[in-house]
């Protein structure tokens, strides 16, 4: 995009867009996968980042793709039923991965969201992380 367009406010036609707003929540959690003795087969909690993505063209009223309030409003109820539980006590998160986290809120923000691109879930603290971009879409058998 050119530097001049940019600066007139003329957004192209043909440009795409990823916006994205992150949120924290703080967790206890345990592995029932991991080994015995294995110290994440104990309870132990983690800080983990959220970091949700939503794809599409800014409206020609707004100049936004979604705005950030609206993103957030359908973040709050996510992150008021992981931020400090124990999370393997939440339905659907018996097994806590961070593969399963992202399909969760994934499935809990899909609907409210158009344009949902990515899930990002990260213990930053341990240098890892998951990134989910939904089901994957498979063509029907011929």
């Amino acid at each position: 995009m050119s530097v001049a367009l940019v600066r007139s406010g003329e957004i192209p036609e043909t440009t795409s867009m990823r916006v994205y707003k992150e949120f924290t929540f703080e967790a206890a959690h345990l592995l029932p996968s991991a080994p015995s003795g294995h110290p994440n087969a104990r309870v132990h909690g983690h800080s983990f980042r959220v970091r949700i993505a939503v794809d599409g063209e800014p409206s020609d009223a707004t100049g936004v793709v979604i705005h950030f309030d609206d993103l957030e409003g359908a973040m709050a109820d996510v992150h008021d039923a992981l931020d400090h539980r124990f999370l393997n006590d939440i339905e659907g998160l018996a097994a806590p991965t961070l593969e399963h986290i992202a399909i969760w809120l994934w499935d809990r923000l899909h609907n409210r969201l158009p344009g949902l691109a990515e899930i990002e879930v990260a213990r930053d603290t341990c240098h890892e992380g998951c990134v989910y971009r939904g089901p994957q879409r498979r063509l029907a058998a011929e």
